[in-house]
């Protein structure tokens, strides 16, 4: 094989750089499916292993100014908790939470969203063993207490907001997210967003928010994974926020995720870098995916080894589809619609990975809040939402509706028991 690289240098160029590829998007599918399969064995929190109950809860949501849309946040959250915070950038009346503005004046080394949370944890009184942070947007499922864990990751379902390519994208990514469920056996959780967190109150007075970062929350497990041995635990309770309202919002988003992961990756210890480092470059440029798969058979025969790299590519390509019918489960979609799901699986990922790749071309270092719409809009999209289920949502039920109605495509293709 290296004397017929010799002899064709234009050829071995090709090869290598597919086969250089493919060993690269091969690793990412390869750590998910070990995640998946292997790490997240025992995963379950069963609801009797619950530790902590609403006594023992102070919520804390963050927002700039969007009073409509954090009052239905407020309002989900589970009447036992009596201690509901909001941290705001402006002045905002709130019925039921208290409202805290962060000062003008306020200087720390953290910035944008990270500077709120540290003026919070040194301001704010909290008798409290957990602070649960949640996005303006975010509302409560199923909630009826939490495990005994240092941070404790809650799962995501993004409601349906009027785009259907981004809730497309948002059920991509949350088959994707199922690996977040082996994370529990890491030293270091490999990002913690979405959904919700909620963190040891004596953790978080230990490790500080006081870092310059646009991803907060990854920072802080990374930084308290580094400091002393943390125990990650996942309340698959699918907590629902909002699926970006425009193809361009969700683009300036995931741009977002990427620039700041890639700029606290140095944080990691060196033995989790290549693998972190190779599933963001295999996010951003997925949509290659394809390319590798026509390669395979435009040059069949120019190198030994390219039969064995057109099944490889395949089985590549083969789990990008996978990732969306584990989204379509995690979204409990009706087995009905999961073909139409599959078959629009390349629009997923082909836009999914658009502000990823932005991300590594063009960082960006300031934070900027993904637009939100109103609970009247939610409603009036959602075949299944009256006027005010939203606003009335009770955070230990869930939001849509009950399983077992009859199926229709309307309601079903864009919502979920």
């Amino acid at each position: 094989m290296l004397e017929f690289l010799v002899e064709n240098p234009v050829v071995g160029v090709i090869a290598f750089t597919l086969w250089f590829a493919l060993a690269l998007y091969g690793l990412s599918a390869l750590w998910w499916l070990v995640t998946v399969v292997v790490l997240s064995w025992g995963r379950s929190v069963d609801p009797e292993e619950l530790a902590w109950g609403f006594d023992d809860v102070q919520v804390r949501i963050l927002t700039i100014d969007a009073a409509p849309v954090v009052q239905a946040t407020v309002n989900a959250v589970p009447e036992a908790i009596d201690d509901v915070r909001v941290i705001a950038e402006a002045p905002m009346e709130i019925d039921g939470a208290r409202v805290h503005v962060v000062p003008d004046e306020f200087e720390c080394s953290a910035t944008n969203k990270g500077r709120a949370v540290e003026w919070a944890r040194r301001n704010l009184w909290c008798d409290r063993e957990y602070v649960l942070y949640l996005d303006e947007d975010t509302l409560m499922t199923d909630f009826h207490g939490l495990p005994d864990a240092d941070v404790i990751q809650f799962t995501e379902k993004p409601i349906y907001t009027g785009s259907a390519i981004t809730y497309l994208c948002e059920v991509f990514r949350v088959g994707y997210q199922y690996e977040q469920f082996g994370f529990h056996r890491l030293t270091y959780p490999l990002y913690a967003w979405g959904g919700g967190v909620a963190v040891r109150t004596s953790l978080e007075e230990a490790i500080t928010w006081d870092v310059a970062t646009i991803t907060e929350d990854t920072n802080f497990i990374w930084r308290a994974a580094d400091h002393r041995d943390i125990d990650f635990a996942v309340l698959d309770l699918r907590f629902r926020n909002q699926a970006p309202p425009s193809v361009r919002g969700m683009i300036r988003q995931r741009r977002r995720w990427i620039s700041g992961t890639l700029s606290d990756g140095h944080i990691l210890p060196f033995r989790y870098r290549p693998l972190y480092y190779t599933r963001i470059v295999a996010w951003a440029f997925s949509p290659l995916v394809p390319v590798l798969v026509a390669a395979a058979y435009l040059f069949p025969g120019t190198a030994p080894g390219m039969d064995w790299y057109r099944i490889a590519s395949i089985g590549l390509f083969a789990a990008l589809f996978v990732y969306m019918l584990f989204g379509t489960v995690g979204y409990r979609k009706h087995p009905f619609t999961w073909p139409i799901y599959l078959l629009l699986t390349p629009i997923a990922f082909l836009t999914h990975s658009i502000g990823a790749f932005w991300g590594i071309v063009s960082p960006v270092e300031t934070f900027e809040v993904t637009e939100k719409v109103l609970p009247e809009t939610i409603e009036e999209v959602h075949g299944d939402l009256q006027p005010g289920d939203v606003t009335n949502h009770d955070g230990t039920k869930r939001l849509v509706r009950d399983e077992g109605e009859t199926f229709s495509w309307n309601t079903h293709l864009f919502d979920d028991d």
